[in-house]
């Protein structure tokens, strides 16, 4: 039997003329492009062989090159996020919507009402699982949708996630290299997909070494800084602290390192601490904080991709499941335990 082959799509056509997605749309829409660019999409359309499909005539013309962004919250992740995925969207002709909804489902409710409103083009946003049936009805109604952060199982939508799991197997297991076995997790919504990965991740390390998990030793902080602040103090004070302390993001982190320095513990003399996200301010703190990286501009650039396709492209009946990987940065906030 012949393997399957998948039909060529613009992004191989942008790949092949090493140009940016959106330029070939614009291409194939009759839009004005330099002419450089349009000699090399002419020419790399020709050696693939590419051909649009005939459907192609069934796909929307009463585009607003409007696209909803909805996200939870303007921390520094998602600040960044917004950032690349702005400058990303904004070279192919579009321009984001933004909604923050503080994480309350009922504005989740009433951004979804709006973005329909204003019949943007396709939504991006971070999954929270209280709006799967009014998430469907958009999807119903022809709007793509595209999650990152965390997912809703059960649609039909795109999704670009990082290897939360992997990582924070990796981030904890070097902490076990270093000779802790007492280590601490402050956790976040376990209603999450990111939250349930990264703890899965962290347990899954230390069963790999042997060392059963201790629920004494998870507090969570709910992605907050002040959650993180209280879930440090819970485990700190315990009857038998953790030598390190793992938190499942940087806001939870900065909570740690605000209860540490109040409490008089020193990073990493007296507790080690890694954590999931890099941010500008743990190259700042003294030690320097060993953080997972997540790669927010190539997240931003394959959500621009995948979004340039949907609405190029005739409905092809898949969706895409993307997972990048992520980088460990090493500082001096871990020490091996002597």
């Amino acid at each position: 039997m012949a393997a399957f082959i998948p039909p060529l799509t613009i992004i191989d056509v942008a790949k092949t003329a090493k140009v940016a997605v959106g330029t070939v749309s614009r291409y194939l829409n009759g839009q004005a492009i330099r002419r450089s660019n349009r000699e090399m999409i002419e020419q790399a359309i020709q050696d693939l062989g590419y051909r649009r499909n005939a459907a192609t005539a069934s796909i929307r013309t009463d585009l607003t090159h409007m696209i909803g962004f909805l996200v939870p919250t303007f921390d520094e992740y998602h600040a960044h996020m917004l950032e690349h995925l702005a400058h990303s969207v904004r070279r192919t002709g579009r321009a984001l919507l933004t909604y923050c909804h503080g994480g309350d489902p009922r504005v989740v409710a009433e951004a979804l009402d709006f973005f329909a409103a204003q019949r943007v083009d396709a939504l991006v946003m971070d999954g929270t699982a209280e709006v799967h049936d009014s998430v469907d009805d958009l999807i119903e109604h022809d709007i793509p949708i595209i999650f990152y952060n965390n997912d809703v199982r059960g649609l039909a939508a795109d999704r670009v996630m990082v290897e939360n799991q992997r990582a924070s197997h990796r981030i904890v297991s070097h902490l076990l290299d270093l000779g802790h076995t007492r280590i601490g997790i402050l956790t976040g919504d376990p209603r999450n997909s990111s939250g349930i990965e990264r703890l899965a991740g962290y347990e899954q390390a230390l069963r790999d070494r042997g060392i059963a998990v201790d629920p004494a030793l998870s507090a969570r902080g709910n992605w907050r800084m002040d959650g993180g602040y209280e879930a440090t103090k819970r485990l700190m004070t315990s009857g038998n602290p953790p030598t390190a302390l793992f938190s499942a993001n940087y806001g939870m982190a900065i909570g740690a390192l605000s209860w540490l320095k109040e409490n008089g513990r020193r990073v990493p003399d007296d507790v080690s601490l890694a954590s999931f996200d890099d941010v500008p301010v743990f190259r700042l703190y003294e030690a320097g904080i060993t953080a997972v990286a997540q790669p927010v501009a190539t997240i931003a650039d394959t959500i621009t991709d995948i979004l340039v396709e949907r609405l190029s492209e005739p409905p092809s009946g898949t969706t895409h499941n993307v997972v990048l990987e992520c980088n460990i940065i090493l500082r001096g906030s871990t020490r091996r335990i002597t």
